[in-house]
């Protein structure tokens, strides 16, 4: 007896004729959102986008990826700073090149884009010693490596790096396709909608998936090719020498640091991960003191996979960065 055929995923048409189409972005209301001319003397002056959810006393920076919008983070800025408000403050960033942000035609560098939210904190008056963790995903854990050089106080970071693939296929369909394969797990694709619908759920979790990305692409303003190549460039010169990995490390402290990594991520093959882990513990403990999920099976994009077990890690991470400071005072 044959084994069940995966579902057709729908194509992009069919998406955007879905009742729950025009609610795949969150209308999660901000505490406070706003615009700051960052980067003066930097090529700039440029206008960052941020906004801030949650009034609790554990300050949280989510730094999105490659080409990826602040809203990209709906599901953690929900689980942390909507349903734990008074525990969590979260601040979600349009890095430059990408949504809300400027998009000016010049060459970024992972370390002006570290400088931009560096200028944001100082604004926001986010700079109390051990007041910040900084969560990053693919090109945002990037950032966050300079932004743990740049802030020797900072409460942790999680690092998901990646490698660029900059080939676009031609059609909406193709893209879609390609990019789903990158990106997740072909297991979780095909398992029926895990979210709460608003109207009706997605047939999967992939069709939900394709629908964001629909959604995005229809809107120029704040997604566009410029601002895409721009971030890639940026993303695609990155690098960190071991030393670097160790000074970063010396400095944040290895106790604070978490490195999540799926076995079966195509954006960047696995060996990679343990680079930049004996990185971070060279010279360290045997087996190290970074905290790390090497996941089997999983993708690129663990926080949406794992949303649930993702969190919990931060939330044990966020903890012991506390008794830690409470130990180091």
């Amino acid at each position: 007896m044959s084994s069940q055929s995966p579902p057709r995923p729908m194509t992009a048409a069919e998406v955007e004729k879905h009742p729950e189409f025009p609610y795949v972005t969150w209308d999660l209301k901000p505490e406070k959102k706003g615009k700051l001319a960052v980067a003066a003397g930097r090529g700039g002056p440029l206008n960052i986008a941020y906004e801030i959810h949650g009034h609790g006393p554990c300050h949280i920076v989510w730094i999105m990826g490659l080409g990826g919008l602040k809203s990209a983070w709906q599901r953690q800025t929900k689980d942390f700073s909507h349903t734990q408000a008074d525990r969590y403050t979260s601040l979600i960033i349009d890095n430059r090149g990408v949504g809300e942000s400027d998009k000016p035609l010049m060459r970024y560098s992972t370390s002006e884009m570290t400088k931009d939210i560096v200028e944001l904190l100082d604004h926001l008056e986010w700079t109390q010693k051990r007041q910040l963790n900084a969560v990053g995903i693919s090109m945002g854990g990037m950032i966050a490596q300079e932004l743990g050089l740049l802030i020797p106080d900072l409460g942790f970071i999680e690092n998901l790096r990646n490698r660029i693939n900059l080939f676009i296929p031609r059609s909406i369909d193709s893209q879609l396709a390609h990019v789903k394969h990158n990106l997740y797990s072909a297991a979780w694709l095909d398992k029926p909608d895990e979210l709460e619908p608003t109207v009706q759920a997605f047939p999967t979790n992939g069709d939900r998936f394709a629908a964001a990305e629909v959604s995005k692409r229809q809107h120029p303003e704040l997604f566009n090719k410029t601002g895409f190549m721009a971030q890639a460039v940026a993303a695609g010169w990155h690098f960190k020498s071991p030393l670097q990995l160790k000074e970063l490390a010396d400095k944040v402290g290895r106790h604070r640091i978490m490195v999540v990594h799926g076995s079966e991520d195509r954006m960047i093959t696995f060996p990679h991960a343990k680079v930049l882990v004996e990185g971070l513990e060279m010279m360290g403990v045997p087996d190290g003191e970074v905290e790390k999920h090497f996941m089997d099976g999983q993708g690129h994009v663990i926080p949406i996979e794992m949303r649930k077990d993702f969190n919990g890690w931060l939330e044990a991470l966020f903890a012991k960065g506390e008794i830690l400071n409470q130990v180091e005072a």
